[in-house]
């Protein structure tokens, strides 16, 4: 079968605790209709892979609290897919043991590693860039991310420097940089060879693996002791009794910022990572009074640049509000001025020490 060799590694395990109080531990963002798009962020993800590989080759890294979940929502992908996190211990874990089972089944498969709650619009263009990098990555050890030209000089995103190659589409890495400030973020974009880091890669899963035996030795000698048990009824035992010595760390920082084989290709698409309630304004229309509106029927009175989202289409009725977050689920009510929005982390923090566990 056609691109029998692809294979993604799709990432679902997070809470989401920035998009507080619609997404929660019990049923975080990438299992919602967070834009009122029709379909919740995993199953937009899922479809878009399924345009790249046979859908079999699609294996879901989750946590285990989230099995039923993915299978309510993802109706054709069977149990074996699902991989079962017994904790959270960040990517490098994660992707290196989605690595170790999809190279047991075809040593010679190539692996993109998505994030189940992004959003992308510029499908054919997101296409055309995964089956460029698809191809280099067959022939070359090569670690290639996906970089999105920057269209203003965000601090909330990381940013990747590249090397002026004009030839190549896949460019050699300089430098990551997280989260910089505004006055920096303006000097990338001047610079213009800095695009933004949307977590997306695509390797041969025979040079990931060895990648982390060469900058995460101990990680990988941990997972290769369990690679008879891997793809069997012993996976789950061996998960549960090794997992959480694996070191909690990030992909970028485990290998990415350590390897010279790392390239990036600048990527046409729109994408957002929907990293807090900010997005939904950058995403969605806005009414004549700046207004954003998910979900709800909305009565404003002289009532402006508010994002407002009810969890049933509820009337929401606001008089001389102006620039407030307004989000209502069944057990919580938030309101608080945009400007706290990078608060909502913290906010959700306090509300679970006041109110209890169950409502974070």
């Amino acid at each position: 079968m056609e691109n029998s060799n692809h294979y993604a590694i799709l990432m679902a395990g997070g809470i989401g605790s920035r998009f507080w109080p619609v997404s929660t531990t019990v049923y975080p963002k990438q299992f919602q209709d967070i834009l009122g798009a029709g379909e919740t962020l995993i199953q937009t993800t899922f479809k878009r892979l399924a345009k790249l590989m046979p859908v079999e080759n699609i294996i879901i890294l989750t946590h285990k609290d989230y099995k039923e979940k993915v299978k309510e929502q993802l109706p054709k992908v069977k149990d074996d897919q699902i991989v079962l996190e017994p904790e959270m211990r960040n990517t490098a874990p994660s992707i290196l043991l989605g690595a170790l089972k999809i190279r047991k089944k075809n040593k010679d498969a190539l692996i993109i590693v998505a994030p189940s709650d992004h959003w992308i619009q510029g499908e054919k263009d997101f296409q055309h860039n995964i089956e460029e990098a698809f191809d280099i990555v067959a022939s070359e050890d090569k670690l290639i991310t996906l970089g999105i030209e920057p269209t203003f000089p965000n601090t909330g995103y990381g940013y990747i420097q590249y090397e002026r190659d004009e030839g190549a589409d896949a460019k050699p890495v300089l430098k990551f940089t997280e989260k910089p400030s505004f006055k920096l973020a303006e000097r990338f974009i001047e610079e213009g060879n800095y695009v933004w880091n949307a977590g997306i890669f695509i390797w041969s899963a025979a040079f990931i693996i060895e990648s982390f035996k060469q900058f995460q030795p101990e990680m990988a000698r941990l997972f290769e002791k369990g690679e008879a048990a891997f793809n069997t009824s012993e996976e789950k035992k061996f998960l549960e009794d090794n997992y959480y010595k694996a070191q909690k760390v990030s992909i970028d920082y485990a290998i990415m910022e350590k390897s010279d084989s790392v390239y990036v290709i600048p990527a046409k698409f729109k994408w957002n990572d929907l990293g807090t309630w900010k997005s939904l304004e950058d995403e969605l229309p806005q009414d004549e009074n700046g207004n954003t509106i998910v979900n709800a029927r909305f009565y404003p009175m002289e009532a402006s640049g508010n994002i407002v989202r009810t969890a049933n289409a509820k009337i929401v009725v606001l008089e001389g509000l102006k620039d407030y977050l307004v989000v209502d689920n069944e057990d919580v009510l938030l309101i608080t001025p945009k400007d706290n929005i990078q608060k909502v982390k913290k906010i959700r923090e306090e509300v679970i020490d006041r109110f209890g566990e169950e409502l974070g």
